[in-house]
């Protein structure tokens, strides 16, 4: 598939859309002309102003990062999130202090690639216990 190449115009142009439609999400946008939902929002941090109609036609506005990318909240995590995290930190550090040895089958490997999803379908591994 050919890449295509859009203009500055028509990225601020769809950027500019993004924000000042009321209630637009990004993969309405993106649908509405014919890019990528990927591909807008990497736009809409690359030339967005910040600012967002709410479906109720008030103005919100969004921090910019100076990274044009998205980041982590700062300040305190919260108490679930902290939980979640150490919680898939021990189920690690269990499965690695049960596993001698693994082994991974290349040619039974199948990727899976779409707009937001990118990983395995198939990753046949035969693991050693200790």
């Amino acid at each position: 598939m050919a890449r295509k190449n859009y203009s500055d115009e028509f990225r601020r142009q769809a950027v500019d859309l993004y924000e000042s439609t009321p209630g637009a999400t990004l993969k309405g946008i993106a649908a509405d002309l014919g890019v990528v939902r990927g591909t807008l929002k990497h736009w809409v941090d690359q030339y967005g102003t910040g600012k967002k109609t709410a479906a109720d036609g008030t103005t919100t506005t969004r921090p910019i990062s100076s990274s044009g990318g998205s980041q982590p909240p700062s300040g305190p995590e919260a108490p679930e999130a902290k939980i979640a995290r150490l919680e898939a930190r021990v189920c690690l550090e269990e499965l690695v202090a049960r596993v001698a040895d693994y082994d991974i089958d290349v040619d039974g490997i199948r990727r899976v690639h779409s707009v937001n999803v990118r990983g395995f379908a198939s990753l046949p591994t035969t693991v050693v216990p200790r």
